[in-house]
Parts: C-alpha cells; sequence; structure tokens
C-alpha cells in the first residue's frame, strides 16, 4: 500500500509539472489573435499613420493598429527604424529579452532535465528492490524480524509435544536468567535442530521458544541462501549472524535446513558449489574463531538423514529435539487449543474425536477444527456440533462426498456388496482393527469405503496384523464372486490388490514375514525409498522370483480366508448390503448389529426436526450387473510403517 502511494504521488507531481510549463509557455489570447505583418508592410502603415503604438523587444515588434488590430512583426537590424516611428507619432516602448520569466523559474527550467533523470532512477531502483531483484543487495541476509504485531506465541499455545517443551524449557531459562548456569561452568546450546514429521509443530514451538523469553526472533527459509550468483549463500549467512550479534540475546529460526546442509561432496561443480559454499560459512559461523553469545539457531527438518554429519556434531546443533505426532492425550489438548475459539455445542467431546483421529498431526487437526466450523457456517448453526466434526473427520480421511455423481441402482447395488465384504470381514478377523464406519457415498475416487481405525495408537504391526490386512483388503472381491458368480467380477477392487500387493512385498523384502526367505532386507530404501517408494533391488533373479512366488502365496491365502469367512455368512452379507443400500453410510456399532440380526434405530433429521426411523432391510437378490466404471476402494484403510 505504501509502495502504490508513493508511486501514484511521483505520476501526479510528474503530470502536474508538465502542465505548469505547458501553461507557462503558452501564447496569451492576445498573441493568438495578433496579425502577422510583413516588414515591408508594418513601415508602409507606419507610412500611413494606420500605427497606433509597438512595443520592441530586440528584433520583435509587436503592437496595435489605429483601428485596434493587434500585430506582430519582425524587424532587420534598421537604426533608423526607431526615430522613423517616433516622427510619425507613433508609441514607442521596449523590454528586454529577460522580462517574461523571473530567475527562479530560469534556474528551475535549467535544473528540470537533470530532476527527471534523478527521479527516472529512483523510481526504477525502488521497482527492482519491490520486485525482489535487490540489485544493490544480493548479500544481504533476508531474515525478518518478528514482532508483536504478528502475535506473540507462547507454551500455552503449543500442546500435545510436552517432552519436546520441557527440553526447550532450558533454553528458555538460559536466555532469561544466563548466570544461573554460567556460574557452574555450563554453556548456552549454539543450535537446536527441530525433527519431525511435517504439520507437528515444529515452527510454532520455535516461535513460542521466543516468545516466552521474550527475545528477538529472526525468520528464514534454507532456500532463501542459495542463489544461482555464486558467493551469495555465504554473505548472506555472514550477514544473518551480524544482525543476530546486534540483537542478541535472540532466536534465529531456520526453517527446512535440508536445503541447504545436505550432505556435501554429492555433486561437482554448478549450483552444488553454492550451496557447500553456503553450507561451509554457516559451519564456521556456529562453531568458528569468533564466539556468536547469545545468538541460539534452531533449525527444522523433516529429513535428518540427508544433513551433512558436520552440522549435526556437538559445538553447531547441540541438541536434537524430535517432535513426533502427538499421542491421544496429545491430540486432545491439541483439539482444545483450536476449540477456543470455535463456539461448541454441548455434544462436543475431544477426548473422543482424540480417539478417532490417530496418526493426525498437530496440523492435521486445526485443519479439522476449521473443516468443523465451516460446515456448520454453511448450515446456518450457531454452535460447532459433534456432527459436524464427524463429517469434517471423514472429509480429511476419506475425501469430499461427491453426491452430484449418478449411479445407476446396479452399480450401487455391488458397491453395496463389495463394501459389506469388507466389513464382515473387519469384524470377524480377530487381529483386524475395529471397524470405523462403511460408506456407499463415493468420495474421491472411489465409490464407497470402509474405514477402520486402532483404538490405540500403534507404533508397529505384527504379522497377524498384516495377514488381516490383506484378508480384509481381499473380502471386497470375495463378496462380489460370492454374489454375482467369479465370470461377473469388475475391476472395483484395484486399489485393495494394489494396497495389499504393497503389504505383502514389504512382509516379505523388509519385516522379515516369510519362513521361506528369512529374515534379511531385500530393499534399499536410504536414498527415498521404503514403504511407498521406489526401491533399490540387491538381489539374484532367481530370489526376485522367490519373492514373487511368496508375495501370491500370501494373497492366494488370504483370498482364501477371506472366501471361507464369507461363504460361512452370506445371510448377513445380503443384510449389511441391504442396510447400505437404505442408510448408505453405517457406523461400526451399527454393522455388528446387522450382523447379529438386530435392527438399528437412528436419529435423522429433516427440516422440521429429528425423526425416529427403524430400519427395514429391503429383498435383493444377485444377479449378473455390467462392470462398474470407476474404482471401488477400500478408502482411507492406511497401513503404518513399524517405526
Amino acid at each position: 500500500m505504501n509502495n502504490l502511494g508513493r508511486n501514484l504521488a511521483l505520476w501526479v507531481s510528474i503530470i502536474l509539472v508538465l502542465l505548469l510549463l505547458v501553461n507557462m509557455f503558452q501564447p496569451g489570447s492576445a498573441q493568438h489573435t495578433a496579425q502577422q505583418l510583413a516588414y515591408s508592410d508594418f513601415v508602409a502603415d507606419v507610412d500611413a499613420g494606420h500605427v497606433r503604438s509597438v512595443v520592441m523587444q530586440n528584433h520583435n515588434i509587436s503592437g496595435t493598429l489605429k483601428d485596434g488590430t493587434a500585430f506582430e512583426s519582425y524587424a532587420p537590424d534598421d537604426p533608423s527604424l526607431v526615430s522613423h516611428l517616433v516622427s510619425k507619432g507613433v508609441e514607442v516602448s521596449a523590454k528586454p529579452l529577460d522580462q517574461d520569466g523571473s530567475p527562479l523559474l530560469r534556474y528551475f527550467l535549467n535544473a528540470l532535465p537533470i530532476l527527471l533523470l534523478v527521479a527516472a532512477w529512483l523510481f526504477m531502483m525502488r521497482q527492482m528492490q519491490g520486485a525482489g531483484g535487490r540489485a544493490m543487495g544480493f548479500g544481504k541476509s533476508r531474515a525478518r524480524m518478528l514482532t508483536e504485531k504478528h502475535g506473540r506465541v507462547t507454551f500455552d499455545d503449543v500442546a500435545g509435544i510436552d517432552e519436546p517443551k520441557a527440553e526447550l524449557q532450558e533454553i528458555v531459562d538460559f536466555l532469561k536468567d544466563p548466570q544461573k548456569f554460567t556460574r557452574l561452568g555450563g554453556k548456552i546450546p549454539k543450535g537446536v535442530l527441530l525433527v519431525g514429521p511435517p504439520g507437528t509443530g515444529k515452527t510454532l514451538l520455535a516461535r513460542a521458544i521466543a516468545g516466552e523469553a521474550n527475545v528477538p526472533f529472526f525468520t528464514i527459509s534454507g532456500s532463501d541462501f542459495v542463489e544461482m550468483f555464486v558467493g551469495v549463500g555465504a554473505s548472506r549467512v555472514r550477514d544473518m549472524f551480524e544482525q543476530g550479534k546486534k540483537a542478541a540475546p535472540c532466536i534465529i529460526f531456520i526453517d527446512e535446513i535440508d536445503a541447504v546442509g545436505r550432505h556435501r561432496g554429492a555433486g561437482m561443480g554448478g549450483g552444488n558449489d553454492e550451496r557447500e559454499q553456503t553450507l561451509n560459512q554457516m559451519l564456521v559461523e556456529m562453531d568458528g574463531f569468533e564466539s556468536n553469545e547469545g545468538v541460539i539457531l534452531i533449525a527444522a527438518t523433516n529429513r535428518p538423514d540427508v544433513l551433512d554429519p558436520a552440522l549435526l556434531r556437538p559445538g553447531r546443533f547441540d541438541r536434537q529435539v524430535v517432535v513426533p505426532n502427538p499421542d491421544v492425550s496429545g491430540r486432545e489438548k491439541i483439539l482444545r487449543v483450536h476449540m477456543r475459539k470455535v463456539p461448541l455445542a454441548a455434544d462436543v467431546d475431544p477426548r473422543i474425536i482424540a480417539r478417532g483421529t490417530p496418526g493426525f498431526s498437530g496440523a492435521d487437526l486445526a485443519n479439522l477444527v476449521n473443516e468443523a466450523a465451516l460446515a456448520a457456517a454453511r448450515l446456518g448453526r450457531r454452535t460447532v456440533s459433534m456432527r459436524e466434526f464427524e463429517n469434517a473427520k471423514d472429509k480429511v480421511l476419506m475425501g469430499v462426498e461427491r453426491r452430484s455423481l449418478v449411479m445407476s441402482d446396479e452399480e450401487k447395488k455391488r458397491t453395496a456388496y463389495h463394501e459389506a465384504g469388507h466389513a464382515i470381514t473387519a469384524v470377524l478377523v480377530p487381529e483386524s482393527e475395529p471397524i470405523h464406519k462403511a460408506t456407499i457415498i463415493p468420495r474421491g475416487r472411489a465409490l464407497g469405503m470402509v474405514m477402520r481405525l486402532p483404538e490405540d495408537d500403534r507404533l508397529s504391526m505384527s504379522r497377524n496384523n498384516a495377514i488381516a490386512h490383506l484378508v480384509v483388503a481381499m473380502g471386497g472381491r470375495v463378496a462380489e464372486e460370492v454374489v454375482y458368480g467369479k465370470d461377473n467380477i469388475c475391476n472395483g477392487a484395484m486399489g485393495d490388490i494394489k494396497m495389499a500387493t504393497r503389504v505383502a512385498r514389504s512382509m516379505v523384502t523388509e519385516w522379515g514375514m516369510s519362513e521361506k526367505l528369512g529374515m534379511i532386507a531385500y530393499v534399499d530404501d536410504d536414498q527415498g525409498g521404503g514403504f511407498f517408494g521406489a526401491q533399490n533391488r540387491n538381489f539374484s533373479e532367481e530370489t526376485a522370483r522367490e519373492i514373487d512366488e511368496e508375495i501370491r502365496r500370501l494373497i492366494e491365502d488370504a483370498y482364501e480366508q477371506a472366501r471361507n469367512y464369507l461363504h460361512g455368512h452370506v445371510d448377513e452379507l445380503h443384510r449389511l448390503a441391504n442396510a447400505l443400500l437404505e442408510y448408505e453410510t453405517l457406523s461400526g456399532e451399527e454393522i455388528r448389529q446387522i450382523m447379529r440380526g438386530q435392527p438399528i434405530e437412528r436419529a435423522e433429521e429433516d427440516e422440521k426436526g429429528p425423526i425416529n426411523r427403524r430400519a427395514s432391510v429391503p429383498q435383493v437378490s444377485a444377479g449378473e450387473e455390467r462392470p462398474a466404471p470407476f474404482v471401488a476402494e477400500e478408502g482411507s484403510q492406511t497401513v503404518p510403517q513399524p517405526g
């Protein structure tokens, strides 16, 4: 807004100056109507006595005739002209050349070109700086100091990560009272590295340290150091630490430090030299010959494995604080923090929401609360109820509902049987996570989904749990085969097959859960591979053939188990599919009631208020059906990787 105002004022000033100049040099109305006379005609009029008065300004002559007509003429160098005019009775007056302008105006007009050049140069420089060019300041640090206008953040605003907060409390105490530690020979830590998955609150935690200690807080991204010009990044590192020394004690926060702190020697020449020079300068500034007393460097990354070892040694980043995803208690605390500004209904229980969101980060929970508030606002409600939170959780986990998707009755029926097969196997397999919800409402790219949630946070996976994932994944395809026959199955199980193949391959090649191939890691995921990444093979073709055979055996065994479960519960399969066709979405408890043969009752809302309805199960018979054109997956079921 300030730049816009300055630019507008500059252009208005230029336009006013131009208008002034035009007005100054514009001839008057009398001059515009003056008659131009040749000198010979002028002399003839003088001899004839027609001229009343003249004004002489050097060789320029202007005047009026006796009939009132104004005229102008130009006289040659004639010394006898004045005496001739006087003899004819003409009133003669003279003017010097500089009579029409003041000295100040003359000086201004002479300096005007220089002033315009200086103004144009200043304007271009300001435009270059505003566009980020910074032609005169490539080596200046881009660190920004957060002030009170950005909002002060304290540890009260950070919830769910009590252990990292307790470890960082010592940094706050040191900044507040350094003599408490220095009198015993202790030194303030030079660097703190915050490590954790995205969205766990690393940046918020760094701001909370500065807020608690009430010290200046500089923030910069790792990518802000590296430029296409060699040496710029190192210059910016030096300038950043110089700013920190002037404001000491202070905190400098570098977000995504892996952009500049990767292993050195990974490449030769090019832009890699600039990145390595920047890293070398940072290493020197953190633990070089010059001391940086009172300057604490806090960095955050979710890729600590790619950082240079010299950056992680004591004396530089003295402490590495792991900021993990919160547990159920931490999620409840985070939800309560984000719910402070949200008017809640009486039925909202953060504990229940926390139990239903395993694996959620702090950012995911903030998004959940925001989605619930937006949903309540769209409905015109004054408070946010538990129903909005459940819908928001389903939206985050499974995607947005696609109620506008037109599905035929046959496709809905096939989808209902497919999801009923997943739900029944999830209930019957003992090692499976409890089923949370089943729906045939299209979400994302899936026509229907079955969501399972563990009762507690699970950090590891047993072999029985992995086999249960395979059996549940095969339940949808088996249900289609039981109802429609083996020749009438469709492509709806494509997502299930992919997920089952990933789990089985990890069991064989990474987790050592194959009796035939033993406890050997057959993949190398040090360079970005892993469970969902590209894996590097380090085994022979014969071993690859055995791995493929073992994966096929695990999936086929799971398929046979799912077939045994569903062939023994065909009646439950029909009842559950019919209920899904009627209600479209069923909770885990409702699914178990239907499998026990009990009717379900639920209170639904219409425009007039809540109404009670008892589930009536229409009879549908299995028949042939054309394949569905969309992919029906199990949905948001994820497989945790052992940590």
